[in-house]
Formats: C-alpha cells, structure tokens, sequence
C-alpha cells in the first residue's frame, strides 16, 4: 500500500519466499514485523501512532490479503522493528485482529529490548492480556526480572547477524542453546536467513547461508545451515523444553526437548569463547574444556534404549570440520549414558529416526556482475515487481507499463513511492536504487529518464557510489542530475551538498532525455542526449563502488534502456 486505498498483494519477493517456504515444511511458522510504514500513515510526521486506528487497518489488510490472494495464514505479528511500540495501539491491533476473525494471530510484543514492554505488561494487565509473546533483540542469552514475571512466552526475535564462516556457526550453536539454558527463550529467530544482497552493503554475508550472485547461480551452504539442522530437523514448533540445568561442567550446554508423545531430543554444544562470539552484545570471557559427561534420563525416557547421534565439529587451526553427520547410536543403559566431548562439537541424540543431511548438485562457478549490462525493462508479466540486480536502498523501483507512451518507452522502471515513509533507519531525502560490482572504477553508465514532476522533479544516474542501507545518506560517488527546471548539476554526494559542477541542461519534465555519465580515473564527463554537458570534473573521493539511479525527492519518474561499460 504506497498509498491510501491501494491494496495491491504481489509487490515484491516475500509473497513467493512464503509460498516456497510453505512447499518445503507447510508447519511452519509466518511472522510479519513491520521495519517502516508507508508515509500517509503518519500524516505528515515520522511516526505511526497518531491515528492507531489506520496503522491497525493496514497491518490487518496486509494479513487478510495473505490469506485472499496466496492462501498464507500469519500466525504472528509484531509491533515495530526495534522503535518505540504504544499501548494504545497494541490493544486496538487485537480488537482489530478479532473483529477480522483473526483470533488465532498471535502478538509478538515489542521486538526491541526486554524493557520497557516488561514493565508495561506488568502494571497494565489490558497490556498484559493482549501481548502473547515478549520479543528481545540480540538479548546475550539473558532475560530480565519483569519478562519472567510476566508468565509469557520469552523469544529471541531477532539475533544472530554474524558473518557465516566458523566463528558465525559457533555464535549459532551457542546461542541457539544458551538463549533457553539462561534465559528462558523458546524461540531464536536468526537474521537474516539467506545473504542475498550485495556483500559490500551493511551486513554482508550474515545469512545462515549465501546466495549472492543471481547473474552466474552461484551460491555456497553455509556451516550455520548445519548448526540449524541439529535442532530443526528433531523438533517441531509446539515441541517443549525440558527443565534441566543445562550447564555442562567444563562449559558448554546442553538443551532437551519432547513432543509430550514419547519423543526425545538432545542438543549439546560445547563451543569456545574466540570461536563463538556474535556480532552483538559483547561477550564475556568463559572457559570449555574437555569433559566426560553423564546423561541420567528419567520418568518414561528410562525406558530408552538407543538414541540417533548425529555430529558437528567446527574446524579451526589444524583441526577439520565435519558438519552434521550420523554417528552410531548411542546405547542407554537404565536411563544412563556417556560421552567424551571435546571442544566446538555440536551433538543431537535422538529418539527420532528422522534426519537427513541433503544433498544438492554444485553450484555454478561464482563470477562477478557482468561488466556490459543492459535492461530495457520490457517485461510484459514480471515474475516479481522490482527488475533484477537492483537492490533499492531508498524508494521503490518498479516495473511499469507506460500507456501513454505506446512508442519506445512502454516499458519502464518507475520511481513509484511519493511520501517519505515513516522509516526504520535514517533514510536518504532521495531515492536510490544500487547495481552492480563495488569494486567497479572505469564506467560508462547511460539510461533515459523521464522527470514526471514539473515543479520540483530531478533525476540523477550515478558511479562509484560507496555507500547503502543503514549508511545510505551518507553515501558518495558521482553523481550527474538533471532537473525539471532545466539545470543540472553533478555531485560528489547523495544529499547534493558537494557540487562539483552546474548549469543550464534545457531538460524538461515530461520528456525523455539520455543521460551518460563516464568515470575513468580520476575524471569524469557528462552527456546529455548523445550531446556533451560537461566535461574535466575531478573525482577526488571515491575510487570504486556501485552504479546507481534515483530521484531528487520522493516523487514520480521513470527509466528506461539502461546501460553499464565497466572495467
């Protein structure tokens, strides 16, 4: 819903990543966590509270349309990623959920820190009755006083965010144990699930696996994959934990859970302090060593007699790895058995015969993005809305077919958010979209755009671009724009405050017209229509980065025939 009244379901990726989901284990679980609103939300202010009522309506209308266009039940929903959530609002979300049959969605309360919504909860027993789950953020493994208190389900909502190598598989192992074994939390979501963004962007390479290279197929199984299996390939949502100690003596941990039906899991993990340390929070210094350990299974589990053992020892210095592989059972002899861990080991012991470690055919040799790209845009029933390879890091770039122009531009991508949204991160004040290899120096990037606003309306394509995401407004390059009021300027900045050259283009909104940029060095030129604008402009501050298009604000415009040379 860009804006008001416009209800449209088959907007981006997610839609089909959930239908795929769904195909592979239709058990599990959806979750729909707001990081931003659409502007006309919040009136004009960045922020979604001030008329509850309409955010209530569009966060319901997003899981009714699920439902109605793809058949998806969302079984959670949270409140605002990280921000301030409001009581008012919770409680008018559920009175909403209800009244749309949707007492079976569950809310997820605040996906921030465990404080304040604790505290809140506590003495607000409304509050208390509506939150069905308290979600922290990278919570250390710890809970609080007044999250335990409150008798409700306790999540790790977000945490992992670790760069996937071996050390990023300990973090996993040792948190997705920990977070129960000292905080009491039965859930541990990971972000973010698989590395499918420009690794140069913020975060890069901090899935559970790596899927980077759309152009060449290539992608690569990560250890956490591994790590995952170890407790979800021998569990189900609606699984309990056990209430054991959990702390093995010589460090490390140790997590059982059952189905109520006879069924027993164990996951042991035994990884070190330098081998298991996540992104955040800081981590203090602990101790494991090897260790015997004796197991004593009571009430109806003494009657076990085996368990499946499947096995994980993460590789570091001289040692190697071996991920997620069948061990012989493990004989139990009246409820009791033993065994020799050594350090950075992940076991799973089973009641369970499930277990499979699946096999997959090599991926394509990685390569990087093609150095001659072109898109026209003319496709007439897109898979997905946005265009490939364009990674939008402010706005939204869409297919678009153009009616009122049956000529060469039909087909276009189109700049189509026109309110600054109520945003998660500090957003740029303009529009931006990334493509290509950020090791890129020597470009030639030409594209037609078409400037729809008259009044204020700009447009710019861009090189050597070095910033994205979270840091997307303090982002540099080249940048080469043309406005509706006939001028042009070329920037070493996104936010247009280092002008490094401006003049008189003729450009006119509601006209298409060719823009070239070409970097080679440390100069750079500029065409306007096949014709030179300008010329013998010095790149002082960015020697690599991305190719970019953008507007000058929130606003209409559209692109067509673009074109990258790099070397």
């Amino acid at each position: 819903m860009h804006y008001e009244n416009d209800e449209n379901y088959f907007r981006g990726y997610e839609w089909w990543l959930m239908k795929e989901a769904k195909k592979r284990n239709p058990s599990i679980k959806l979750i729909g966590l707001p990081w931003a609103f659409p502007g006309w939300i919040g009136r004009g202010q960045n922020w979604p509270y001030n008329d509850p009522d309409v955010t209530a309506y569009y966060i319901v209308s997003w899981i009714l349309g699920a439902k109605q266009f793809h058949n998806l039940d969302i079984d959670y929903v949270g409140i605002w990623n990280e921000r301030s959530f409001n009581s008012k609002y919770i409680k008018l979300l559920r009175y909403t959920l209800d009244k749309q049959g949707l007492q079976r969605v569950r809310i997820i309360a605040s996906d921030n820190q465990w404080q304040p919504i604790s505290f809140y909860m506590m003495v607000d027993s409304e509050l208390h009755k509506v939150v069905d789950i308290i979600g922290a953020h990278y919570p250390g493994t710890k809970t609080v006083a007044n999250a335990l208190a409150t008798k409700k389900k306790l999540w790790a909502s977000e945490d992992y965010s670790t760069f996937n190598d071996a050390v990023g598989a300990g973090c996993w192992a040792r948190i997705l144990n920990q977070n129960y074994v000292n905080g009491n939390m039965t859930s541990t979501i990971a972000w973010n699930l698989v590395s499918s963004y420009y690794e140069d962007l913020p975060f890069g390479r901090t899935g559970l696996m790596t899927a980077q290279e759309p152009w060449s197929g290539h992608y690569v199984v990560e250890a956490p994959i591994w790590i995952t299996a170890h407790t979800t390939q021998f569990t189900q949502p609606g699984w309990h934990y056990l209430q054991v100690d959990g702390h093995l003596e010589h460090g490390g941990s140790y997590v059982a859970l059952t189905d109520g039906l006879g069924n027993l899991t164990i996951i042991i993990e035994t990884m070190t302090y330098s081998h298991s340390q996540c992104i955040r929070p800081p981590l203090l210094p602990f101790r494991v060593s090897p260790q015997k350990a004796t197991f004593y299974l009571k009430g109806s589990f003494q009657k076990v007699k085996t368990l499946k053992m499947w096995y994980t020892k993460l590789g570091f210095k001289s040692a190697n790895t071996t991920l997620f592989h069948p061990l012989p059972p493990v004989k139990v002899n009246e409820g009791v058995f033993s065994l020799n861990l050594a350090v950075d080991e992940v076991y799973t012991l089973t009641t369970l015969l499930a277990g499979q470690k699946g096999t997959y055919p090599d991926p394509p040799q990685s390569k990087p993005f093609p150095s001659n790209y072109k898109d026209d845009f003319k496709v007439r029933n897109p898979p997905f809305s946005e265009a490939p390879y364009f990674a939008d890091q402010t706005g939204v770039f869409e297919y678009f077919v153009n009616t009122s122009d049956p000529g060469g531009h039909a087909f276009t991508l189109r700049q189509v958010v026109i309110q600054r949204p109520i945003t998660w991160a500090s957003d740029a004040d303009q529009t931006i979209s990334i493509i290509g290899n950020f090791k890129w120096v020597n470009v030639i990037i030409t594209c037609d755009v078409y400037i729809e606003h008259s009044v204020n309306g700009g447009v710019f394509i861009a090189g050597r671009v070095n910033n994205g995401g979270i840091y997307v407004r303090r982002s540099r390059g080249l940048f080469f724009w043309v406005f509706a009021d006939g001028t042009y300027q070329v920037t070493g900045d996104l936010s247009g405050k280092e002008v490094l050259m401006k003049g008189v283009s003729g450009v006119r909104a509601r006209v298409w017209h060719t823009l070239t940029l070409k970097l080679k060095g440390s100069s750079a030129s500029g065409l306007l229509n096949g014709y030179p604008l300008w010329e013998n402009v010095t790149i002082s501050e960015t020697s690599h980065g991305w190719a970019a298009i953008g507007t000058r604000s929130f606003g209409f415009a559209q692109f067509d025939n673009f074109h990258i040379e790099a070397s």
